[in-house]
């Protein structure tokens, strides 16, 4: 198979920016402070190794704190791990790795054991037992959660507050990673090879050392744990840092990059009535354990329009409910629809999910009396940089965790909260590759001069423009029309020189991903999962395999076809 791509613009090798003033050494970098970050470096510090975290705001500002569900793990004596893998295997629609789904729910357990004793307290029964919840596509309770659904707000705390009890893990605040560094091309590649390994990385620190704060930070192994993309859409429940950094600088130094057609939607974003703000661009998230509890969706009318849809309703995965949503906006040209909690009762609700109810009191609704108005929007990355069970990339000394990395857990459509227990055992599993085989530092090839035709930046003004323009086109419902479209737009845009500094990097950053997203959901004319071909509305056996995407030597993606296993 051959992958038809619309045209497309053209990408930079590496980003236009000042060389380094300033250098520091260290055993691993770990770029990205949320639970994958966090986790690989207190697991590398198990092994001995010096560590320096980078993380783009501060330690807290990720997206692991703003997860309210939970974490799904087989915790239940009634439970098995057969049970997870195939709950997660049919939400994925046929383009799960099972080996990596095994991993996952066998070694899942464990690693929330681990997570208990670093400190994170989850919700308990009178008897000190875990309380387990059920969230949508999974057929048992199996969610652990904290302060009813301020779940991820626990974990990031309790993860922050170890990593600052150690003094060997230094973390760097305020900085930007700008791209990949690499070593010379081993000798055993006869040439081949367009470099060596990762050895470490340059990046932007404000106020570092002089105005532009650029510098580099050489490491022996370099982790990508930089979260998500959700800000390529302009209506997303990722925080304004989820620009897609790490997809882009994987992207330019030459990692295969996978799957990138399948973002997740969620279904229930709150919709902030006129006239309240909601504090940012980012869509206040309405947890599917709602559901769970016993929540309803309904539509204009009261009517629930998920009854018959699925057996399971309104706790179906997350792309047929966030289908269905759309199903109804489209048929009512309406803007939301409601998720009907009343009958639950307000002290309930207020106990059990107190950020929800925090978030509709801020925007004039009260959930024990009214309904709650909620639309689809950009959630979940299930693709990105593409690695092995150890955590491996296609570069050497290159690794992925978390939501940047594509790991095959979660193939077309990820099952409710597999994402942060995805980054807890697959960050175990790279702390214990890395301690196994890590080098001597290796010296990094000079970039100045290197690919100089083919660095640019492009202006911070294009990011709104491209925002919208993806969610236009490329967003929960999908056609050749619509994605030719965007592309000719986001050629427009690409032509829109900026300068190097933060805002034109993370605008080049968003350009990169969602090109490559673009040219991905172009190519693959089905519909799976949570990728929605209106074009191509069934599922084909023919597209069971992974678009694997790279950056040509004109600059423009290039993708190819693996077919599953």
């Amino acid at each position: 198979m051959h992958p038809r791509t619309p045209d497309l613009p053209t990408l930079p090798a590496r980003l236009a920016a000042p060389e380094p003033g300033w250098a520091e050494t260290t055993d691993v970098v770990v770029v990205g402070s949320g639970i994958a970050g966090l986790t690989a470096a207190l697991y590398l510090r198990e092994a001995g190794l010096h560590v320096t975290v980078v993380t783009k705001v501060n330690i807290d500002d990720g997206s692991t704190r703003w997860a309210q569900g939970g974490i799904a793990a087989v915790l239940d004596p009634l439970d098995t791990p057969a049970a997870h893998a195939q709950d997660t295997e049919i939400a994925g629609v046929g383009l799960c790795d099972p080996e990596a789904v095994r991993v996952l729910v066998e070694e899942g357990p464990a690693r929330i054991r681990e997570l208990i004793r670093v400190g994170a307290e989850f919700d308990r029964d009178a008897e000190g037992v875990l309380l387990l919840t059920r969230e949508g596509g999974h057929r048992a309770n199996r969610i652990v959660h904290a302060g009813g659904d301020a779940t991820g707000a626990e974990v990031q705390r309790a993860l922050h507050a170890a990593v600052r009890r150690d003094p060997w893990i230094r973390l760097v605040e305020h900085a930007l990673v700008v791209d990949l560094l690499r070593a010379a091309p081993d000798a055993a590649s006869g040439g081949r090879a367009t470099g060596g390994r990762a050895c470490g990385v340059t990046l932007h620190v404000l106020g570092e050392g002089s105005e532009d704060g650029v510098g580099a930070i050489l490491a022996r192994a370099v982790v990508l744990a930089t979260g998500g993309m959700g800000q390529i859409f302009a209506t997303t429940t990722n925080p304004a840092v989820s620009t897609g950094d790490g997809v882009a600088v994987a992207i330019r130094a030459g990692a295969a990059v996978a799957d990138l057609e399948f973002v997740q939607f969620h279904p229930t974003a709150l919709v902030v009535p006129t006239g309240h703000d909601p504090g940012s661009g980012q869509q206040p998230l309405v947890s599917e354990a709602l559901r769970g509890e016993g929540a309803h969706l309904v539509d204009a009318d009261g009517k629930r329009f998920m009854l018959g849809q699925h057996e399971l309703a309104e706790l179906a995965p997350r792309d047929v409910v966030a289908k269905g949503i759309h199903r109804v906006l489209t048929a009512t040209d309406a803007d939301h629809v409601f998720l009907d909690a009343r009958h639950l009762g307000g002290e309930f609700l207020a106990r059990r999910f107190p950020t929800i109810v925090a978030s509709c009191r801020a925007a004039g609704i009260d959930p024990g009396e009214q309904l709650i108005p909620v639309a689809p929007a950009a959630h979940y990355a299930s693709g990105g940089v593409r690695t092995d069970l150890s955590g491996r990339t296609s570069i050497p000394g290159l690794y992925a965790c978390g939501e940047v990395a594509c790991t095959g857990v979660h193939g077309a459509n990820r099952l409710a909260s597999n994402s942060l227990l995805e980054g807890l055992v697959f960050a175990r599993r790279i702390a214990r590759d890395i301690a196994c085989d890590l080098p001597a530092q290796a010296q990094p090839v000079a970039t100045a001069g290197v690919a100089a035709a083919r660095a640019s930046v492009v202006g911070a003004a294009v990011r709104e423009p491209l925002q919208r323009a993806m969610s236009r086109g490329a967003g929960v419902l999908r056609s050749a029309g619509s994605l030719a479209g965007t592309a000719e737009q986001l050629r427009r845009l690409a032509g829109v020189d900026g300068v190097p500094a933060t805002a034109g990097w993370e605008a080049t950053n968003l350009m990169t991903v969602a090109t490559a997203l673009v040219a991905a959901a172009y190519a693959r004319q089905e519909t799976r999962g949570c990728h929605w071909r209106d074009d191509f509305p069934a599922a084909g056996d023919d597209w069971l395999g992974h678009l694997v995407s790279g950056l040509g030597p004109a600059g423009r993606p290039i993708l190819t076809w693996e077919p599953s296993c």
